[in-house]
């Protein structure tokens, strides 16, 4: 369609026209309120951006010679972070003659990253910054992929909650019935008894 046509068909119907591919051969135009497609393609981009994960490193602060509870509770931490598809900064710090024994802060941190291989793995290998031994985890499904399977797990046990008050509300009705037929029975006992 010839320009002059086009534009008199926009001024016709009170839109405008709006090259979509400029490319191409001939250019691709469209009729539309360029107004509202504009306001259109802002509200897109900024759905888009509000979807998007934002990248989380947590942090971890580790002694070389920590106590295997505390360990434990460290690590649960860690794995935490991890099925949160959060990275992890592990960070061993020490003190003091602690400086000159930096073996054992990289046996923790190799012990650490094996106990949570099947969650994670090792991004950046340990080194050593000053008096800290530096070390980070990232985890092996992304952000997103996180989100959305607590987002199921969270309903499932949201389902499973209605499902008991559910089954408890008829289990409390049925308690009702029987003992109002109880009730009918000893009525209709008494006046035989008495007679």
């Amino acid at each position: 369609m010839p320009l002059a046509k086009a534009l008199e068909l926009a001024q016709e119907y009170d839109l405008d026209l709006v090259e979509v591919a400029a490319n191409a051969r001939p250019p691709v135009c469209k009729l539309m309120d360029y107004g509202k497609f504009k306001y259109e393609s802002a509200m897109k981009a900024r759905e888009a951006r509000k979807n998007q994960a934002h990248t989380v490193i947590k942090e971890m602060k580790l002694r070389p010679k920590i106590d295997p509870h505390d360990y434990d509770t460290k690590k649960g931490h860690v794995v935490r972070f991890l099925k949160q598809g959060d990275k992890v900064k592990i960070t061993i710090m020490f003190r003091g003659r602690e400086q000159s024994r930096p073996e054992l802060g990289y046996r923790l941190l190799q012990r650490l990253a094996e106990d949570v291989q099947d969650l994670g793995f090792i991004e950046s290998n340990p080194k050593q910054d000053g008096r800290n031994m530096i070390m980070v985890l990232g985890p092996h499904k992304k952000k997103t992929e996180a989100m959305a399977e607590a987002r199921e797990a969270q309903a499932a046990r949201k389902a499973s909650r209605q499902g008991d008050a559910a089954d408890d509300a008829q289990g409390d009705d049925a308690d009702v019935d029987v003992d109002a037929e109880v009730d009918a029975d000893e009525q209709v006992e008494a006046p035989a008894d008495a007679g």
